[in-house]
């Protein structure tokens, strides 16, 4: 059944979805292990600017570990609440995170599907969007692969392509043409995204 967003397109609050791996934390393949996390320099700062300019900021990612049986789903709640703590440290938080634990090839048991969460598809910003209220087309999607401009796109959020994590190579196969910009790292979203408000707001006056 298809998800009803709850808020008019011309209202509802305005979020930041952010993919997790290679965007908030460096990259490590399949990382579930709280000892093997690590912040990219700045982004929990950004996490806070992007917050206190009042944007949700809500975690979107594939996690296909969990359909190869590689951790547990348990594994990245745990992860999850880690870095809830570190960035309670520094006063802000995520406002919601959002897992596919699927995969359509290599997923074992139940988790072996061909799902509408896992990202370029955009099913798990429709559910945020749902449950929290959020107006899709002024919010944005940032992260460091194509599948992440595609979900975004797919919707109607406007994307940023990091050159973190996967970025580069991304970058390189032509993924940029998906996204409305190009920057450094998170700290470098946060900037365009706060930059693009003021123009608005400026314009407005």
């Amino acid at each position: 059944m298809p998800l009803t967003l709850h808020s008019s397109p011309l209202t509802g609050k305005k979020a930041v979805f952010l993919d997790r791996d290679g965007t908030i934390n460096e990259e490590k393949d399949y990382l579930y292990r709280i000892e093997d996390f690590a912040f990219i320099p700045g982004a929990p700062e950004a996490i806070r600017r992007l917050k206190e300019a009042g944007y949700r900021v809500i975690v979107a990612t594939n996690q296909s570990g969990v359909a190869r049986g590689y951790f547990s789903r348990e594994d990245v709640e745990r992860l999850h609440a880690h870095i809830q703590r570190e960035l309670a440290k520094i006063g802000t938080t995520i406002d919601a995170f959002y897992l596919c634990p699927h995969h359509p090839e290599k997923g074992q048991g139940e988790f072996k599907v061909d799902c509408d969460c896992r990202k370029g598809r955009p099913g798990m910003l429709l559910q945020a969007a749902a449950v929290h209220g959020i107006n899709l087309a002024a919010s944005w999607m940032v992260g460091d692969k194509r599948a992440d401009l595609e979900a975004g796109r797919a919707a109607g959020c406007r994307s940023l392509l990091v050159r973190t994590g996967y970025g580069d190579k991304e970058l390189a196969t032509g993924a940029g043409t998906l996204a409305e910009a190009v920057v450094d790292d998170l700290p470098a979203a946060a900037d365009y995204i706060l930059g693009n408000r003021l123009r608005k707001e400026i314009k407005k006056t």
